[in-house]
């Protein structure tokens, strides 16, 4: 099966749909609430690293996360489904937004796992997995965001290099609209413990 790696011009991509994707109240894992309101003082935060199935329990492992979703963002389709995303007529990345508390856990430390957690030189695809809904991504929410991303890829790309690694294909942008995936999507791994996660890092830390 073709799997594309470039990504749809306007008049290429699916038209979508206004009806949001219906999911759960509470997270699967830790009964936290899954779509808004949220408790105050917590802090946003979004990224694309690959398969989001192993991508979200990364974080939802983490101590100062409240909650985490999966889903589609930084494409062109509204509102799309997971079949519309695999066609790579819609733009998307597969990504994890998250809700964590500043106090407990701060942006570096997310920023950090997420260098970790896969490989960021490898464009539309992570290992096995290609097309451009495994691309990845940071997705800011502001300038301090914004500044500690741009830091971190700086540093974690001289470790690459200094590994013999390529250069990093990151894409850091600020954070474009979150379309929840499929209820069947969240938390999956917890729901099927067996299931696939070809998440994989380079094995190279980053070093603040």
């Amino acid at each position: 099966m073709h799997k594309r790696i470039q990504l749809p011009a306007v008049e290429e991509a699916l038209p979508g749909r206004q009806v949001k994707m219906p999911v759960s109240a509470k997270h699967f894992v830790n009964a936290n609430a899954l779509v808004p309101p949220f408790p105050k003082g917590l802090t946003q935060a979004m990224f694309g690293l690959g398969c989001f199935w192993g991508a979200e329990k990364k974080f939802w492992q983490q101590d100062g996360v409240y909650t985490t979703a999966v889903g589609y963002a930084n494409g062109i389709t509204p509102n799309p489904t997971y079949e519309e995303v695999c066609s790579g007529l819609t733009g998307h990345n597969e990504v994890v937004w998250l809700m964590y508390d500043p106090t407990r856990i701060d942006y570096p430390l997310l920023l950090k796992l997420f260098w970790e957690s896969h490989n960021p030189t490898q464009g539309m695809r992570q290992g096995n997995d290609i097309g451009t809904q495994y691309r990845s991504g940071i997705y800011v929410y502001d300038d301090t965001q914004l500044g500690s991303a741009q830091a971190s890829c700086a540093a974690y790309q001289a470790a690459l290099t200094g590994a013999d690694f390529g250069n990093i294909t990151t894409e850091i942008v600020v954070a474009p609209e979150f379309y929840y995936a499929e209820d069947y999507h969240q938390q999956y791994l917890a729901k099927n413990p067996s299931g696939y996660c070809g998440l994989g890092g380079t094995g190279i830390n980053l070093v603040s």
